[in-house]
């Protein structure tokens, strides 16, 4: 598991950062949004969260069944009621966790890096569809389909700070890929490491965070 920025124990068996895992259910369909410079409020406005909608958040110990993600639980949400979004600062960096991947969409990281900004968001699909989109001051710089990515070919050309991210993010070996072949967890370990989240749920229940539906 030759994971540069990543020990062993901050990633789950299938090299999934530890605490997206925690907060996901058990069969994720969500995306993680990253911005430096603006605070958890205003990123979930930017990607159209309706603020008389937000409030604080504790999170709870437990998910209450295997559908439901642990922010949705901080909410009482029902199963398939939409989507949840917990937003939190960690130094510079905000991150907006999406349990149900509503926030997807051609404009979400350009909003988030509109004024000089950089933001980058990573998403996986119920059907294993995974990739990563990285913008600066409001333009999209990259977008990478793990499918499509070669990382000898691929990493030479990105921006400087993503191509660190993922060389940061490394690969996970499964029986089912080439060797080499970059897992379909890598970008969420990459937007991970350009925020410098190496961090535990229980990191999280340290800071002030942000909850509200969506959709």
């Amino acid at each position: 598991m030759p994971t540069p920025g990543f020990s062993p124990d901050m990633l789950d068996g299938e090299g999934v950062p530890i605490w997206i895992t925690e907060l996901a259910s058990d069969d994720p369909n969500h995306a993680v949004h990253v911005v430096r410079d603006l605070e958890p409020a205003d990123a979930l406005e930017a990607l159209g969260a309706k603020p008389r909608l937000f409030r604080p958040c504790e999170l709870p110990r437990s998910k209450p069944d295997e559908w439901t993600s642990l922010p949705a639980a901080a909410l009482a949400a029902e199963p398939g009621a939409g989507a949840t979004l917990l937003a939190g600062r960690i130094g510079a960096w905000t991150f907006v966790y999406d349990d149900a991947g509503y926030t997807v969409g051609d404009d979400d990281t350009t909003a988030l890096s509109a004024n000089g900004r950089v933001a980058a968001t990573s998403m996986f699909s119920i059907n294993a569809d995974a990739s990563l989109t990285y913008a600066v001051d409001g333009e999209e710089l990259a977008w990478i389909n793990v499918d499509d990515l070669d990382l000898a070919e691929d990493l030479p050309g990105m921006p400087a700070e993503l191509r660190a991210a993922f060389e940061a993010a490394g690969i996970v070996e499964h029986d089912y890929l080439d060797p080499g072949e970059p897992d379909y967890d890598i970008c969420m370990r990459a937007v991970c490491a350009s925020a410098g989240l190496y961090c535990t749920v229980e990191d999280l229940r340290r800071i002030p965070l942000l909850v509200t539906p969506f959709g």
